[in-house]
């Protein structure tokens, strides 16, 4: 199988991508993934309504960089103009894919403007919202969605279908409905229907920690790559390490030394992007993420221990000494 993925006129010299995350795949974290080899990084999800009237935040969070590889913004919405414009101004900043999110399945984003994982019982919408964002660009269009809503509307082939049509020319579906939320397992199978009702790349996603699951995904599903989410927590390595395993080569995870660097370097880099104040809150959830990495502490409560108190520090030196600290073994955070 080839390591390459076209996607459109784009091509992806990776089977291994890593998800859009809420809070997660900001520009310090894209960053930090691609030099690790990562050749597929989207942005968190961005409101194309919000974007388009360009209020900071969602401006902020669609913030594509300068000198990655590949700039992927993910767009979420339900309005077909609003999306057309988000897009248009995602690819005019330099964006060389836009992927649409029909798969969040959080209540804030399913509720109220009922977009995400709620186009799954809305397909005329869902193809109305491809279909506006490939006019509205010269740049690939892709589609990340669920299995369906629930058990007794698994439609991610006719979505799927739908999308196509309309001009996609990638999907990702996670093998969960939205009702499971991230409960249960993954159904790698059930993407099979996926594969087999379009003729563009598809990629499996959801439960893909390494290479053994990454494999049993792609044969299960029979897609083309796997998209890794939560997997990634601490691991921004991790696409390079099942692109190894994938391959059938070895692959040496980074060691303790090289760990602590990946994660000062990625703090460093947060606190530049957005000042120290803000850089330090948007940063915990990566700290939680790399304590829970870290060579100790070895027992459950004393990372929580550890956790909880780098994570309340409000000094960005304070906090650097404490990570540092717990790859030197010093004890005294969880004392």
């Amino acid at each position: 199988m080839s390591n390459t993925l076209a996607v459109g006129k784009v091509e992806v010299p990776g089977r291994v991508w890593i998800a859009p995350m809420t809070g997660v795949s900001d520009l310090p974290f894209r960053e930090t993934a691609t030099r690790l080899g990562a050749a597929y990084v989207a942005t968190e999800m961005v409101a194309c309504a919000e974007f388009a009237r360009g209020r900071p935040d969602a401006v902020r969070r669609a913030a594509v960089g300068k000198g990655l590889p590949l700039m992927v913004v993910q767009l979420v919405g339900r309005d077909p103009v609003f999306m057309g414009q988000g897009a248009r101004m995602a690819a005019d900043a330099g964006a060389q894919i836009i992927d649409l999110n029909f798969g969040c399945p959080s209540k804030q984003v399913t509720g109220g403007v009922a977009s995400g994982s709620a186009l799954m019982r809305e397909p005329d919408l869902a193809e109305a919202l491809v279909a506006a964002a490939v006019k509205a660009v010269d740049v690939p269009v892709t589609v990340k969605m669920r299995l369906g809503w629930d058990d007794h509307s698994r439609n991610a082939a006719d979505i799927a279908r739908r999308a196509v049509d309309a001009g996609a020319q990638a999907i990702t579906v996670h093998g969960r409905t939205r009702c499971q939320f991230y409960k249960g397992e993954a159904d790698w199978e059930a993407v099979a229907a996926v594969k087999a009702a379009v003729g563009v790349p598809v990629l499996v996603n959801g439960d893909i920690v390494d290479g053994d699951t990454a494999r049993r995904a792609l044969e299960q599903s029979g897609a083309d790559g796997v998209m890794i989410g939560r997997g990634v927590y601490g691991r921004p390595w991790i696409a390079q390490a099942i692109e190894a395993a994938l391959r059938g080569e070895g692959f040496r995870e980074p060691d303790a030394d090289e760990r602590l660097a990946i994660a000062v370097t990625h703090f460093r880099r947060s606190l530049d992007f957005y000042g120290q104040s803000v850089g330090l809150k948007m940063f915990r959830k990566h700290l939680a993420s790399y304590i829970e990495a870290a060579p100790w502490p070895d027992s459950e409560e004393a990372r929580r221990i550890a956790r909880s108190a780098l994570c309340r520090l409000e000094d960005p030196a304070a906090t650097e000494d404490g990570l540092a600290n717990l790859w030197l073994g010093d004890r005294r955070l969880a004392a």
